[in-house]
């Protein structure tokens, strides 16, 4: 029997909904990002209930690691910062600042976003930051990245940005900015692309790591995984709403996710 729970982006809500599963009585949890994963061990911990998180970026920094976590392993999402970089000039070979826009309450994308400014700060490339506390901050925060110049903008898997792609790209778009992102997920919901997670991989890995507990294998007897690929998808109606032209390199080198006139591959 498999049981499924969604806190519908409140996070509040997650310990209630985690301590409703521990009365209940599971064999094994499978939180779905750093959050949940961080509200699972808070209920669990002490426990011999097996965690298994999925989509937490920086599992060390998420204090899901170490002598006091035994009982967890998982799949980590975390995407290389070069990776970042090489996504914006394979569609803006002349770029020349790039906006990283991030939840300040995120542990995952705060990660994400410090290694990436780390190797900008390295290799001499220019850039600007904003973060948000709730979906209601990130028009302003758009807009502050594109008066300081910014000609792209990166988010890396952050679920509330995510949750509010609509506002994102509506303002991004209409000042001609494209919007690169760390899953192929945000990418269908309007962004123009991404070198970052495919959940279907993700879910594949997490899937043989909950098979391996379930079979007797200790949770620290499995040290956590990363993915072991990346995805890389456009969104050619993105291209039409940006004007962009795209060349025949990208074209070979990233799956159509969605097509000009709207239709979608995501999950298929």
């Amino acid at each position: 029997e498999i049981v499924t729970q969604n806190a519908n982006g409140d996070t509040s809500s997650l310990a209630t909904i985690y301590q409703n599963i521990r009365n209940k009585g599971v064999d094994i949890v499978v939180p779905i990002a750093t959050p949940s994963a961080q509200s699972a061990k808070s209920v669990f911990g002490g426990t011999r209930t097996p965690i298994i998180f999925a989509a937490v970026s920086n599992p060390v920094a998420a204090g899901l690691t170490g002598e006091d976590s035994r009982n967890i392993t998982g799949v980590s999402n975390s995407i290389p910062s070069d990776r970042i970089v090489q996504l914006v000039s394979d569609f803006q070979p002349a770029y020349r600042k790039i906006g990283f826009l991030y939840t300040s309450s995120e542990t995952n994308s705060v990660s994400t976003i410090k290694a990436a400014k780390d190797y900008c700060d390295k290799n001499g490339i220019a850039y600007a930051e904003a973060s948000i506390a709730s979906p209601a901050d990130l028009q302003a925060a758009v807009n502050a990245l594109l008066s300081k110049g910014v000609d792209a903008l990166y988010t890396g898997n952050d679920n509330t940005i995510a949750s509010a792609m609509p506002t994102y790209t509506d303002v991004a778009y209409s000042r001609g900015v494209p919007i690169y992102c760390g899953a192929d997920s945000m990418v269908a919901d309007g962004g123009l692309a991404t070198i970052g997670i495919d959940y279907v991989q993700l879910g594949k890995q997490v899937a043989a790591l909950v098979l391996k507990v379930a079979d007797g294998a200790a949770p620290s007897a499995l040290p956590y995984e990363t993915l072991s690929d990346y995805a890389k998808f456009v969104n050619l109606q993105a291209a039409g709403r940006l004007n962009l032209k795209l060349s025949d390199k990208v074209l070979k080198a990233y799956k159509v996710l969605v097509e000009t006139n709207g239709t979608s591959h995501f999950g298929k």
